[in-house]
């Protein structure tokens, strides 16, 4: 049984005072909750506070992105080991934003994951197709190549990872994806890891859905068979909303 992880991708918010007030509302919230993982990744500037917040609590701390590098000349990176030396434990790496936004390849993707995992921190490794992609019937291949591509020739490291499914074109497009939709791409996504590492370590490994999970919908989505949880963007944010998906993942 695979145990649902849900993580707070707060973006581009929350100063480091108001990081620790929402972490401090989240513990509240979810007081005496002991069978879903909770991670919340705050950005940068927040990580010390953050870190002081989870301390001596279940919730556990990510961050947003990490360089494959361990130090040099890259100006607005951050390696591993600085994250490690703030407490941090999981990372989220090729989020959808960064890979629109900022250049992240599935050749990239793959260099950071290696970086993570020997650090010992553990990826969340998103994934996911485009309005465009899916409206010209990509969908599978654009999925299987990020996962395929994003993480090759991790070998046994492979059952450390943790996968984001994002529907790109369900994220701020008026459309929605089902539950059976979600499902089908999460079945999908564990059959590919299944071909890279073998369906014993694929069932270990859990996929999260990271396309708008909110307090109405969660425990619906996390009912299906392949979806064991959720990277939550603004619904991570305030601390009711957020407790709310974590308790439907009990």
């Amino acid at each position: 049984m695979r145990k649902k992880i849900i993580a707070g991708n707060w973006k581009m918010n929350k100063t480091a005072a108001e990081a620790a007030a929402l972490i401090a509302g989240i513990k509240k919230e979810i007081e005496g909750v002991t069978t879903v993982e909770v991670v919340v990744c705050p950005p940068f500037t927040d990580l010390k506070d953050a870190a002081a917040a989870c301390a001596g609590s279940s919730v556990m701390l990510g961050a947003q992105n990490v360089h494959w590098e361990a130090s040099g000349a890259f100006t607005g990176e951050i390696s591993a080991a600085m994250l490690k030396d703030l407490c941090v434990t999981h990372v989220i790496i090729g989020h959808s934003e960064r890979r629109q936004y900022f250049g992240e390849t599935d050749a990239t993707v793959n260099k950071r994951t290696k970086a993570a995992l020997a650090a010992g921190l553990t990826p969340i490794v998103c994934v996911g197709e485009t309005l465009e992609e899916r409206d010209g019937g990509q969908m599978e291949s654009v999925v299987v190549r990020q996962t395929k591509l994003g993480l090759a020739d991790l070998g046994a490291d492979l059952a450390k990872i943790v996968v984001a499914y994002e529907p790109v074109w369900a994220i701020g497009t008026g459309r929605t994806a089902s539950p059976e939709q979600a499902q089908q791409v999460h079945a999908l996504i564990r059959r590919t890891l299944a071909e890279i590492g073998g369906v014993a370590v694929a069932d270990t490994i859990r996929i999260q859905y990271g396309g708008s999970m909110k307090p109405d919908n969660a425990k619906e989505l996390m009912s299906q068979p392949d979806i064991d949880g959720g990277l939550i963007g603004g619904a991570a944010l305030k601390a009711d909303s957020f407790a709310a998906i974590i308790k439907a993942g009990v």
